[in-house]
């Protein structure tokens, strides 16, 4: 057989699959209303439904349970509680604290106490509310500073110490100290949680659930059934939406309807209603701030003392690994000499918080831009030049509190870059002469940077696996251990896979993420979808490349151009005169594979492999390099790398009502050699107005009770279209990151969260040029206007004679 040449005419090329702008792979069917949800599924034959019976106490012993009225209501095909979990009645991530079903004591109101199954949703749900309960009463710690005072902690205290801390206190020029705390936030995922379970034979159960982490519900819901890890399959196509609330916390609705499946030997599906998915799950944890930093005359910090209480809630859940990522990142993007950090996790009775986008990182790193922000005002600069000469630096400025060497800063550059792309100098002089013609309304300009730390800190979930199947017509179909929550992560894989193989974008496909495919999966979570299953499934795709790559050379390659052809051997393998080709030198690009002066369709290519019974599917593993963490004195190399970012944002705020309006917003963040440059836009632009939101809108409430009063959205605000800048103005900053990561990109879903820091400290710019100037605003986060308000009145009031 002759091998084929070069044609002499080739349609126009598709775009390179890595660093083109592609659509989403599933931007069609959403547009399309085809994407299917785990609600979506077509429900099996004789599917049953079940709610929950939740609470009506934020702590209160269980007395009775009389579920007669439950069991008797129409269409109810029966009732479980506690005592009818066979395994573990836990599904705690960590320590096991967390009762799926409350046996004897409830700790928060909402907790689920039993599950309804009937043959309709709405008929469950009817049943749920028939049960009579009788509780006795228990104290109940609603406030997360009296729980921490009085002991009550989740778990043990955490403290960094780094340098001599009292004793830059006791010599520093300056001191600025005080409280403060910010809120936290519901993960309002456009999907609620849901599951649905179906028993199969021989005790084994399939489930079809919406969570970011497949392998735990695997572990949790075999550990509820008493059965080994390998009898339960989860499979996750898509998500709606997580932020992190999708990561521990949809383990309760996997276990529940595994149990009701397993009892009732039939399918079973648990979608709760919106507040009901509110008041039992756990949000961002707020954090409370006793804080003090010693500067010098210019604004450069000495040292910093911070103490952080979190509500934890009622149980651990994922509380410690996000108080350590707070930790970590109080230093956001400056040089701290000497630091003492302490975080205590209090034990309240109320949902038990969990990750949302950040993990922690913001709550920590908020607190810095919170204390620059009051020295630059105290000393009269403006805050841009307070925070430049506090950035990390070089030799002697390099290093993080926790031990870490910042090696790849590109804060300066990335900052001068934004200052002069926003005329933040000129922007910053034509507000000072608003404000002094506005009697009521008042303009606030701030730039805020971000520098966050990638990879879990927790070492050993940093590893990843993936499968890659070629097919015999040349198509692709990865299998990876991620899941896809609208993030566009399969996109991304996709494309990894499509560049490694030399095909056009087209021709791979991902598929759900299924535990009995790829199986000790980490969550997708803390930023490292793409990095981890990205690079896993770029190397599952090499080693099928290779294998090409070989057969390619033994069956037209010659070493050298003009090299003769002395025919085959009786298996169809062509043999050449004088040295064979080197298998690194075939090329795969654009559908095509280069051997020498020859070149082969990449699907016939493939034809030919199957033929000659090569492999061509391979599985490929990923684990981080250089990381390392003592937990016990909370240093190290926890982070792979960092990703950057700054935000220039204005306001206007209105100070007679306290409403106001993001005027423009300039962001520039570093996605390192984006692999996909639409995606990363979007994520930025997605992650900058939820951070906006929980910062300035998004209030959480529980009244005297301990109920969560801020349950639906009639009463819990989100930022909707109108609060979106009609000037948005948002850029990639060119920065290929090193080698080892994939295809140079870097991480993008949780660090411009950050970038929302530039809306609040603009409204409390406003809110100070409604005073003096130099006064300080005692701004509350979130900055609702009642908060505004408050500030405001704070700025212009008249000092105290012993102030």
């Amino acid at each position: 057989m002759n091998a084929p040449t070069e044609p002499t005419s080739r349609p126009p090329a598709s775009p390179p699959p890595a660093g083109h702008p592609h659509p989403h792979e599933s931007a069609h069917l959403h547009v399309a209303g085809e994407a299917t949800y785990v609600d979506d599924l077509p429900e099996p034959a004789g599917t049953a439904h079940a709610a929950l019976g939740l609470s009506a106490h934020a702590h209160a012993r269980i007395v009775a349970m009389d579920l007669a009225a439950v069991l008797a209501a129409p269409g109810v095909l029966g009732v479980l509680v506690a005592a009818d979990i066979p395994g573990r009645n836990d599904c705690g991530p960590i320590v096991h604290d967390d009762p799926i079903l409350a046996a004897d004591t409830v700790h928060f109101v909402g907790q689920p106490m039993f599950a309804v199954i009937a043959s309709d949703r709405e008929a469950a749900r009817r049943a749920a509310r028939l049960a009579r309960i009788d509780y006795e009463a228990l104290p109940a710690r609603l406030d997360p500073v009296e729980a921490a005072r009085a002991g009550e902690l989740v778990l043990p205290p955490m403290r960094l110490l780094r340098g001599d801390v009292d004793a830059a206190l006791a010599a520093a020029p300056h001191r600025i100290e005080g409280q403060w705390q910010v809120g936290g936030q519901e993960h309002f995922y456009l999907e609620g949680q849901v599951a649905l379970a179906q028993p199969r034979e021989d005790g084994c159960m399939q489930l079809w659930c919406s969570t970011q982490h497949p392998s735990e519900m695997q572990q949790a819901v075999a550990h509820c059934l008493g059965i080994a890890a390998h009898r339960v399959v989860v499979e996750m196509r898509r998500m709606g939406g997580g932020f992190g609330g999708k990561e521990s916390q949809s383990a309760l609705f996997a276990c529940v309807a595994a149990l009701a499946a397993a009892k009732l030997r039939r399918p079973v599906k648990l979608r709760p209603d919106r507040d009901d998915d509110i008041a039992i799950t756990g949000k961002r944890h707020d954090f409370h701030y006793d804080y003090a930093a010693a500067h010098d005359d210019e604004g450069r910090l000495l040292a910093l003392r911070v103490d952080m209480i979190a509500r934890a809630g009622f149980s651990a859940d994922l509380s410690g690994p996000v108080a350590t990522r707070a930790i970590c990142h109080v230093d956001n993007a400056y040089h701290l000499p000497a630091a003492d950090i302490r975080t205590l996790l209090a034990r309240t009775h109320t949902q038990s918080n969990t990750a949302f986008r950040g993990f922690g990182g913001p709550q920590g790193a908020i607190l810095a831009e919170w204390v620059i922000d009051g020295i630059a005002r105290t000393l009269g600069r403006d805050p841009l030049d307070v925070r430049r000469i506090n950035f990390y630096g070089g030799p002697g400025r390099d290093t993080t509190p926790y031990g870490q060497v910042v090696a790849d800063n590109v804060l300066h550059a990335l900052v001068d870059e934004l200052e002069a792309s926003s005329d933040y100098r000129t922007r910053r002089a034509e507000i000072a002469a608003f404000n002094a013609e506005s009697p009521v309304l008042r303009r606030g300009l701030a730039l805020t940077p971000v520098k966050f730390g990638i990879s879990f800190n927790l070492t050993h979930f940093n590893q990843a696996g993936a499968l890659v199947h070629v097919y015999t017509d040349g198509s692709v179909l990865v299998n990876h251990g991620g899941t896809e929550m609208g993030q566009g992560l399969h996109t991304k894989v996709c494309q990894v896979v499509a560049t490694e193989l030399g095909v056009a974008l087209e021709r791979v496909r991902a598929t759900a993420t299924d535990t009995s495919k790829v199986a000790n999966t980490s969550a997708t979570a803390a930023s490292t979808g793409a990095d981890l299953n990205g690079q896993a499934a770029a190397a599952a795709a090499r080693t099928i490349r290779e294998r090409l790559a070989e057969f390619a050379v033994r069956r037209f390659g010659e070493g050298c151009e003009g090299g003769r052809r002395n025919g085959g051997d009786h298996n169809g393998n062509t043999h050449t005169a004088g040295h064979r080709a080197d298998p690194a030198t075939v090329r795969f690009a654009d559908g095509q594979v280069h051997v020498g002066v020859h070149t082969i369709p990449f699907a016939e290519l493939v034809g030919e492999a199957y033929r000659a019974r090569v492999q061509l599917w391979s599985d490929g593993f990923y684990a981080t390099p250089g990381l390392h963490w003592d937990a016990a004195t909370l240093t190290g190399h926890p982070f792979h790398y960092f990703a950057y970012g700054a935000a220039v944002s204005e306001v206007a705020v209105d100070t007679l009502t306290g409403e106001w309006r993001l005027l423009r917003a300039d962001l520039l963040h570093d996605a390192g050699s984006s692999i996909n440059p639409a995606i990363d836009r979007g994520q930025v632009e997605g992650a900058f107005i939820q951070g906006m939101g929980w910062l300035t809108m998004e209030e959480l409430r529980w009244n005297a009770e301990g109920r969560l009063t801020t349950h639906a959205p009639s009463t819990y605000k989100i930022p909707a279209a109108h609060d979106c800048p009609p000037d948005l103005r948002v850029r990639l900053f060119d920065n290929p990151d090193r080698a080892d990561t994939i295809l140079r990109s870097k991480a993008v879903g949780e660090p411009p969260l950050l970038l929302g820091f530039s809306v609040f400290f603009a409204l409390r710019d406003a809110i100070a040029a409604a005073g003096d100037g130099r006064t300080n605003p005692p701004l509350r986060a979130p900055a609702t206007p009642e908060a505004i308000l408050d500030a405001i009145d704070a700025v212009r009031r008249p000092p105290t004679p012993d102030a």
